[in-house]
């Protein structure tokens, strides 16, 4: 176990949207949260997944919505408690811990803002190795653990409570609920035992973002590349350099959805790159030629300043690097695929995973 400090959020909050892939919001807006919240209520320990009892009653917390949409309508800051409680109340029983659902520069920090406000520890893990857009595309989805009982709330103070049939069920009924919430809303879901922590979580993924985030800024003040030094924690590679020629993005369905093309430069010029996202970044194709698909990450950082790009922010003229990282193996099984592959998403090509050569 390890006390969480203001002082720690600059990093994670970096690396943690560079594991978002484009999505789980943006980094600048959570960490702000995170800071406010450990301000009123002092440090988070932060323990790892060994240090929690099998017995133990976790309750993870996140925003749910389009990410554009939370530039604009900021939360509150109390929702995130206010779905937590009303998950326990409808357990009757109060959480021992919290984690995080995915990476993502807002949805890694959220997790910090819960355990502060509800006085619990936060878990180093996640439920995902990265972001992905709909709320049954868990790993433990994939371990059998429901989404549901649930909660949402916004910060008007109204709250909804579902129990649903299956966890596709809880991904439709509450981005209803989203949407007319107004495409934010905070939400407490997948009730975990510390046992099912360690069986379908992703270990240490709070202290990997830490990691990146880390690492960019050494390379920064250093001098050096910090595009490369992200990219050799993630064991990823570079993909394209580039300059963003043209973005076409709209908030439908509560989702961010669109593309946005990049004309090569340095070693890439000439070649075109056109990325394809829901929230997250999906598909990265090279002159019409997939070179990343989900469920391997597609990563967009700044080319100078190694700082992540998200959807949200992709801008006309911003110089980019694009990298590639492995996902969690459990991803490449038929199951993760038919969860979260290219298929789910409408794409018509067959999932090519990032071999262990390509990955530096």
């Amino acid at each position: 176990m390890r006390e969480i400090t203001a002082e720690h959020l600059p990093d994670l909050a970096r690396g943690a949207a560079v594991l978002g892939a484009g999505g789980g919001g943006d980094p600048y807006i959570g960490r702000l949260l995170a800071q406010r919240a450990l301000g009123r209520h002092g440090p988070v320990a932060l323990v790892g997944v060994d240090e929690i009892d099998d017995g133990a009653l976790v309750i993870p917390t996140a925003f749910m919505g389009a990410p554009t949409v939370v530039l604009e309508k900021l939360p509150a800051g109390d929702e995130l408690l206010a779905a937590l409680r009303a998950v326990e109340e409808l357990l009757g029983r109060r959480a021992t811990h919290t984690v995080s659902l995915e990476a993502g520069g807002l949805n890694s920090m959220t997790p910090f803002v819960a355990a502060a406000e509800a006085g619990v520890p936060l878990i180093d893990a996640d439920g995902m190795g990265r972001a992905f857009p709909e709320l049954q595309m868990l790993l433990p989805t994939l371990g059998g653990v429901p989404a549901s009982p649930m909660a949402l709330a916004d910060e008007r103070g109204n709250a909804v409570v579902l129990r649903t049939a299956d966890n596709v069920w809880a991904e439709r009924l509450a981005r209803a609920s989203t949407v007319e919430m107004g495409c934010t809303a905070a939400v407490s879901l997948y009730v975990l035992t510390g046992r099912q922590v360690k069986d379908h979580m992703v270990p240490g993924t709070l202290s990997l973002c830490e990691r990146v985030g880390r690492a960019v800024r050494e390379a920064r003040t250093e001098r050096g590349d910090p595009v490369a030094a992200a990219a050799a924690v993630l064991r990823g590679r570079l993909v394209f350099t580039g300059r963003i020629s043209d973005v076409l993005r709209s908030t439908r369905g509560g989702f961010a959805r669109g593309t946005a093309r990049l004309a090569g430069l340095s070693g890439d010029t000439g070649a075109t790159l056109e990325l394809s996202f829901q929230n997250e970044n999906l598909v990265a194709a090279r002159d019409g030629e997939v070179v990343v698909s989900v469920p391997d990450l597609i990563c967009v950082l700044d080319t100078d300043t190694g700082e992540p790009v998200t959807t949200e922010t992709l801008r006309y003229g911003l110089r980019v690097s694009v990298l590639g990282a492995p996902c969690d193996p459990r991803w490449r099984s038929p199951e993760g695929l038919a969860l979260a592959g290219p298929g789910y998403f409408g794409y018509a090509h067959d999932y090519v995973p990032l071999s262990v050569t390509d990955v530096g």
